[in-house]
């Protein structure tokens, strides 16, 4: 007989990130447990809402079945004494509860054995059961885990309740290390506004009396109606929801009774700039703004007024009835938010920028590394080496080093101070204000871009060079002090640096040479911190090999396939070249992706790596591009030769000029003379007895081998 199992976890408000987590941890470990229990079950479902986990495990069986297994004895030559059992065998039988006789011998890899056959009866599914959930309960992992009262257990919040049946009947279950102790009943609860349910008497009649109470417990249900809401009123009020995904899905966890309400933003405050109003909203108090649709999205806006929308919506866990006094609530919370806002930008606007930089000397950046304002210093110095590598002047470089000068005055502002999101776009409105070209503004707003994976990338010349002068700054700094990231520890977003460091080249098309900016920096490095006894090679080299890899991620982050990112990047590729112009690497695996699209890849593959098997017999060194003083048209017997010289000196042009799609298309047409030249009837043996003409054919092949490798290591690449 099959019945439908159900646990509910009822507790305090549970925080938000813990209840998807939990429901995940949850069906992962039930599902295991009840398989390994061999306790057969139709339809698992594990839901939750801030109160409560659940979870309904429908037509699981009553009883485990009873299950024979053979067990494994002692040798056959060990257990039997003149072929009766002997007292190894007796006490394996009785270990076994068996009798001696039953026992069989049966051949195995150690040779022969006696084995006991033995029946497990089934145990009853409940008292299975019974001892699980505790170990569900203690097994859920998450942050900040806490213990109540004078009790031992530990939770993400208190636990008040278990609800545990199968079909109709109750299951013990004690959590006696709770304060109090929670024991399972069939009693839940329903919304805290409301009163205390009745008798549960099944799954069924939970999930029933759970509905009528206003406790919405399917989580899907909940997103898809606060998602409607939030469209609903967004369209009525005539804006656009700005609700990101990440903040939709803590609102549908930090609510069971889901309604989406309107409040209305104080008509001053709307002289705020918009993303202090923004940030206040959604990561301080979970409101969606609504933005005015078609508005112009400018980051050195000063103000929301022509940008956002004086409503915005709120997802409310209380009743109807109540919905004003909600309304006004929040409302009055914002307003003082915003009112603590506003005072911090009118004490900012007190100070000049160049004087809060010049308050940058009070803030140590980290030890050894000197304050901000050193570090201020450092990043203007490597931006005059970035100028300097990318030969830019005019308007770009005079905004680029002026925002290098000023990038950091914000972090001292009380606005920063409390919204440390706002860090960079503060400083840019501020420096807007101040009468600071919006170039220059423009630049220190953008120069945190971006600020993680899939995030929007500088949009100006000089913000993406200020971003660049950041990072590398970073890089140098923290690598010159001894730190580097491992396999658990980052705590200074170093591979995150290291990426935004090749997005924005990549985005850019800039031909920066890293390793040797790397390598003058480094000897920088080494003279100013003279107690750090830096040597400058090996920091060199050790950034070049961080941006090697980075370099790496990001391909394989963007969707590329591994065998194409190893072509390009991976083994036997010069790192010296990939770091002289990351671009350059960009643009080739992007050639590799569209030839493999259309299908010209794999012919490409078989025609280089069929000369390069061969020519790995040679000593050409990967450099030599050309046929030039290296192979001798007199020594030819064959036309395919001298067709196959052709090929290759037409080809040289375009590998030193690094053409790479007219390089791939003549390396195909270069098939055709490869051909000839191994398989058709004026073919060659490339291993000549003569030891000039051997030298003379494989230094061929190994010219069109370097040519093929300008663009990749086909090697690499999977057919």
């Amino acid at each position: 007989m099959a019945n439908t199992f159900l646990l509910e976890i009822g507790t305090e408000e549970l925080p938000a990130d813990f209840v998807p987590s939990a429901l995940r941890q949850l069906e992962q470990r039930i599902r295991s447990d009840l398989k390994d229990l061999r306790l057969a079950h139709g339809e698992l479902s594990v839901t939750g809402t801030p109160r409560r986990l659940l979870v309904v495990v429908r037509e699981l069986i009553d009883s485990q079945p009873d299950l024979e297994e053979d067990r494994k004895g002692p040798p056959v030559s060990q257990a039997l004494v003149d072929g009766r059992p002997g007292p190894a065998a007796i006490g394996f039988a009785k270990r076994c509860g068996v009798d001696p006789e039953d026992l069989q011998p049966k051949d195995t890899p150690k040779g022969p054995c006696l084995f006991a056959r033995v029946k497990t009866p089934g145990q009853p599914s409940s008292a299975l059961l019974g001892e699980c959930v505790p170990r569900w309960i203690d097994a859920l992992q998450g942050r900040r885990f806490m213990r109540w009262g004078c009790g031992e257990q530990r939770f993400s919040r208190p636990v008040r309740w278990l609800v545990v049946m199968l079909g109709d009947a109750v299951i013990p279950v004690t959590l006696d290390t709770a304060d109090p102790v929670v024991t399972s009943g069939r009693t839940s609860r329903g919304h805290r506004l409301h009163e205390q349910l009745q008798e549960v008497n099944s799954a069924e009649d939970l999930l029933r009396q759970l509905n009528d109470a206003g406790v919405m417990v399917n989580r899907e249900q909940r997103a898809e109606t606060i998602r409607a809401a939030i469209v609903s009123e967004s369209e009525r009020c005539d804006g656009q929801a700005d609700c990101p995904e990440s903040l939709f899905q803590e609102l549908v966890d930090l609510v069971e009774s889901p309604s989406v309400l309107k409040g209305r933003i104080a008509d001053r405050f709307l002289e705020l700039p918009p993303e202090v109003i923004v940030t206040v909203m959604q990561a301080h108090q979970r409101y969606v703004p609504l933005r005015i649709p078609q508005a112009v999205s400018d980051p050195l806006q000063l103000q929301a007024r022509n940008v956002l929308k004086p409503e915005f919506l709120l997802v409310s866990n209380g009743v109807e009835s109540a919905s004003d006094t909600i309304v006004s609530g929040n409302q009055r919370v914002l307003g003082a938010r915003l009112a603590d806002a506003e005072f911090f930008l009118n004490v900012d606007r007190r100070q000049s920028s160049e004087q809060r930089r010049q308050s940058l000397e009070r803030v140590t950046f980290a030890e050894g590394l000197g304050s901000l304002l050193d570090r201020s210093e450092r990043i203007s110095w490597v931006m005059d080496q970035l100028l300097l590598a990318l030969q830019l002047e005019g308007t770009v470089a005079s905004h680029a080093r002026r925002a290098a000068h000023l990038c950091k005055h914000d972090l001292v502002c009380q606005m920063v101070g409390e919204f440390p999101e706002l860090q960079g776009l503060m400083g840019g409105k501020y420096l807007l204000e101040e009468g600071e070209p919006r170039g220059v503004a423009l630049a220190v707003a953008e120069h945190y871009l971006p600020a993680g994976s899939g995030d929007a990338l500088p949009a100006s010349d000089a913000g993406a060079l200020l971003a660049l002068a950041e990072r590398i700054e970073l890089l140098l700094s923290i690598f010159a002090k001894g730190q580097r990231p491992t396999g658990s520890s980052d705590p200074y977003a170093l591979r995150r640096a290291g990426n935004g460091i090749v997005q924005i080249l990549w985005n850019r098309g800039w031909q920066l040479p890293l390793q040797s900016l790397f390598t003058t920096a480094s000897t920088h490095w080494a003279e100013r911190f003279p107690a750090f006894n830096v040597e400058a090679e090996a920091l060199a080299n050790d950034l070049g090999q961080l941006l090697c890899q980075r370099m790496v991620s990001q391909f394989e982050d963007d969707g590329f396939a591994i065998d194409l990112v190893q072509a390009v990047c991976g083994e036997g590729v010069s790192t010296e070249r990939l770091l002289e112009d990351p671009v350059d690497a960009r643009d080739r695996l992007l050639l590799l992706k569209t030839l493999r699209e259309s299908g010209r890849l794999q012919d490409l593959q078989a025609v280089v790596q069929r000369a390069s098997r061969l020519a790995e017999k040679g000593d050409l060194p990967p450099s030599k591009l050309s046929v030039e003083g290296i192979v001798d048209a007199f020594l030819f017997d064959s036309p395919s030769e001298a067709a196959l010289l052709v090929e290759l000196e037409a080809l040289s042009p375009l590998a030193q000029a690094k053409d790479y799609e007219r390089l791939a298309q003549r390396l195909q047409g270069a098939a055709r003379a490869l051909e000839a030249f191994f398989d058709g009837s004026d073919s060659v043996m490339v291993m000549a007895e003569d030891p000039s003409v051997r030298r003379n054919r494989l230094n061929l092949l190994g010219v069109l081998r370097n040519q093929a490798s300008v663009l990749a290591r086909f090697d690499h690449i999977q057919s």
